[in-house]
């Protein structure tokens, strides 16, 4: 029996422990690095780019050809008179080779255009890692949209509380005379108006977790609590992933500078050829014979028009063109910053005051609680002042939620 009383007792457990779950907005940063689709192309491209460097590579192998041929010839090599145990070479000559040629020096060309393949592979991962980056201001808007509707929430169920607890008090005025019994309608008409609201606020959020579910690949329900994160400006190590990216591109065209400064280099190849035919290498003997050479050979494009001069004036002209990316970047980056201090500092002395108004509106609604028991004044002026209070308390849930976007989203543009 008591281990029944045990296993139920955990079984309740989990049961309330998977009806409610907790999250943050550093989780949603995580999940959509490791679930949004265009998260997988840093694998792929890393596949990819082994798989070239890897061809690449196969460059520095023996080259081996098998060549066959048969041909007609309507002349041939003579003599101009008869020698003995010399024969007329035949019209028809056949041959098979066998071709080996080994690259031994081409200046580094090889290990250049493998570094080009890893600084390509690293840019176009950096591509990726910024694109992912740019999603932290979508989950932003998301996240704290759903705050906002949920602190929404928390308030319109506040005053609907409040405002049955009132109408069970002006039906008690309503008996006793003290109070018209119209007063009883205008509370549960505003109580009818909270309804419609909290459908609203349902719907929207409902939007707003399907939209969040869907960027982060992940179930995000209303059962889900949203924690509401800290804010700790991180000034340490800062770097966006643009300046890292515009960074790799300057790598990148460095390695294709180092590629063509090696292009032009001369090229050494051992080769050799192992071959059967008719006629062998001797011309003058018209049998079959087997037959080799090997030797050494190179090529050197001493003269190329200024072509790589060209080439290289290009890559000078790409490295520019992404510097001044860089301080366009850098400059709309700092106005953005500029931007949202100012944002922040706004909404920082607005709280300050929607505390006070708060304050004085609350005393205003004891107020009138006290005027509206004693029939000084009506239910609908009693209500007023509540919509106002709660109207304040709004603004305040807003500013607060509205400062905490801020922050975070002046730390994404600061960088991680």
């Amino acid at each position: 029996m008591k281990n029944k009383i045990i296993l139920l007792s955990i079984f309740l457990i989990s049961l309330i422990s998977n009806a409610q779950r907790t999250l943050t907005l550093g989780e949603c940063y995580n999940l959509v690095e490791k679930n949004y689709p265009l998260a997988k192309q840093v694998g792929l491209l890393e596949q990819r780019s082994s798989s070239e460097i890897e061809a690449i590579n196969k460059g520095k192998l023996p080259k081996v050809d098998l060549n066959a041929q048969a041909t007609y010839q309507s002349e041939v090599i003579g003599l101009p008179m008869a020698l003995p145990g010399i024969e007329q070479a035949n019209k028809d000559q056949y041959r098979a080779t066998l071709d080996v040629n080994q690259l031994i020096y081409n200046g580094g060309i090889i290990e250049a255009n493998a570094k080009l393949k890893q600084a390509q592979t690293k840019t176009q991962q950096q591509q990726v890692t910024l694109n992912l980056y740019g999603l932290q201001n979508r989950i932003n808007h998301y996240f704290f949209s759903i705050l906002l509707l949920q602190q929404k929430k928390e308030l319109l169920l506040s005053k609907d509380d409040l405002l049955f607890s009132k109408i069970k008090e002006v039906k008690v005025g309503v008996k006793y005379g003290a109070l018209l019994p119209t007063s009883e309608l205008v509370l549960e008409a505003e109580r009818f108006k909270i309804k419609q609201q909290l459908t609203e606020i349902k719907f929207e959020n409902n939007k707003m977790l399907e939209n969040l579910s869907q960027l982060t690949n992940s179930i995000i329900d209303d059962k889900t609590v949203l924690l509401t994160p800290p804010f700790l400006l991180n000034t340490g190590n800062r770097l966006r992933p643009e300046l890292a990216f515009y960074d790799l591109q300057n790598e990148q065209i460095e390695s294709s500078k180092n590629v063509l400064a090696k292009s032009n280099l001369p090229k050494v190849f051992a080769f050799g050829q192992a071959g059967y035919g008719n006629p062998g290498l001797n011309m003058l003997d018209n049998s079959f014979h087997s037959f080799y050479i090997v030797g050494l050979k190179t090529s050197w494009n001493v003269f190329d028009w200024g072509k790589m001069n060209k080439d290289k004036q290009t890559l000078d002209i790409a490295q520019e063109i992404v510097q001044t990316e860089k301080e366009t970047f850098e400059l709309n980056n700092k106005i953005e910053l500029q931007q949202l201090d100012n944002e922040i500092k706004k909404i920082q002395q607005l709280l300050e005051s929607d505390i006070e108004i708060i304050q004085i509106y609350e005393k205003i609604v004891k107020s009138s609680d006290a005027q509206m028991k004693n029939g000084v004044i009506t239910t609908s002026e009693y209500l007023t002042d509540v919509i106002r209070l709660f109207e304040a308390k709004n603004s305040l849930a807003q500013h607060q939620v509205g400062l905490s976007l801020a922050q975070h989203n002046y730390q994404t543009i600061l960088g991680n």
